[in-house]
């Protein structure tokens, strides 16, 4: 018996996001997701080693008090100026779906993180890409137009790039009638947060996240800063879809790394001095690349092509990010490891490169 294709008709079709390999071998450098080398606070090891197991049994709090009573006194904000999701991802979802339902279109930047393209097709939100500057800048007189709304990451997303705060203000005061949203997944590195003006501009939402900076990808915890009726829709939004998306263990992980300022500002300072350093020995092999306020470095060879360079750092398992896309084709994304990791590429590039 055949049966129809009809139903077809009605599946939401879309082309997924690509994330970074995951290689199954242990035995790698990886340097392709921007994951933090070094390990979480060891206040979060205790909470591991210690959590009562018999707990799992009960549904967490929906309202993840603790983790968002401990991000609150961190950035001195009230706890109705906090959204807490499973990584940033599920953040900026939850935002897509709550604020850019209009007929016009949202604007982001044509380089720039690419779930933000996949977000909008699976949604029905119509996309105006802008381009960035032949210096992967972001011209602020591209967003001083009619829109749906305006997302884009700083510092941006593969590039490195750090927009001012001064631009930002820009951008976000020009468009008082649609929702602002500053992607912050790597502002620790180096950047200056717009946080700074939430309680200026009520259209204004950062959100940031766990995975890199408090290296706990793993866990997944992104959150969200805003006015309290931002936060109030994103969460009516959140428990119209499921209540209970984050585990009592991750909301204790998760507020355990945030007290531990001291680990956190040592781990940033480790890892903004190799990328320091790694940006020097990228220059001496012929790189060029951006002034990265990121825990990566946006790269490309003066005279080997990008593809080249990372099917040969495949084979000596050592990974990168390419993406052979256009105004991207000839770059690399090459993550911040440790120093040891870092000396490791450099002397497989010294090899690729003779």
């Amino acid at each position: 018996m055949s049966l129809s294709n009809s139903w077809e008709n009605n599946v939401r079709k879309v082309v997924p996001y690509t994330p970074g390999e995951q290689p199954k071998d242990t035995d790698v450098i990886k340097l392709n997701t921007n994951e933090n080398p070094y390990p979480p606070s060891t206040k979060v090891r205790e909470i591991l080693e210690n959590y009562d197991f018999g707990k799992m049994r009960l549904y967490p709090d929906p309202d993840s008090t603790v983790l968002v009573e401990a991000i609150a006194e961190r950035y001195k904000l009230s706890k109705s100026q906090v959204f807490v999701g499973v990584g940033s991802d599920d953040v900026l979802s939850i935002a897509f779906l709550t604020f850019f339902n209009s007929d016009k279109p949202i604007l982001f930047p044509d380089i720039t993180y690419s779930f933000y393209d996949v977000w909008a097709d699976v949604y029905r939100i119509p996309y105006v890409q802008k381009p960035l500057t032949e210096d992967f800048r972001i011209n602020p007189d591209d967003y001083k137009c009619e829109n749906g709304g305006i997302i884009f990451p700083n510092p941006n997303a593969p590039t490195g790039c750090e927009e001012s705060l001064e631009m930002i203000e820009e951008i976000v005061k020009a468009n008082p009638d649609s929702i602002v949203i500053i992607d912050e997944a790597y502002v620790d590195f180096g950047a200056e947060s717009a946080l700074a003006l939430i309680d200026k501009y009520e259209n204004l939402l950062v959100i940031q996240t766990f995975s890199k900076s408090r290296s706990m990808a793993g866990m997944r915890i992104g959150y969200a800063m805003g006015n309290e009726k931002l936060i109030k829709y994103m969460n009516d939004v959140k428990f119209s879809i499921n209540s209970y998306t984050m585990t009592p263990l991750t909301q204790l992980c998760g507020a355990e790394a945030v007290k531990d300022e001291e680990y956190f500002q040592s781990t940033l300072k480790m890892i903004i001095d190799v990328r320091e350093y790694s940006k020097e020995r990228l220059s001496q092999l012929g790189f060029t690349f951006t002034d990265s306020k990121s825990n990566f470095i946006f790269a490309s060879h003066n005279t080997k092509s990008a593809g080249e360079i990372f099917a040969a750092l495949k084979e000596r398992k050592i990974f990168v990010r390419y993406w052979n896309k256009p105004r991207i084709g000839n770059h690399l994304r090459i993550s911040i490891g440790t120093r040891e990791e870092m000396d490791a590429l450099f002397a497989a590039l010294e090899e690729i490169l003779k």
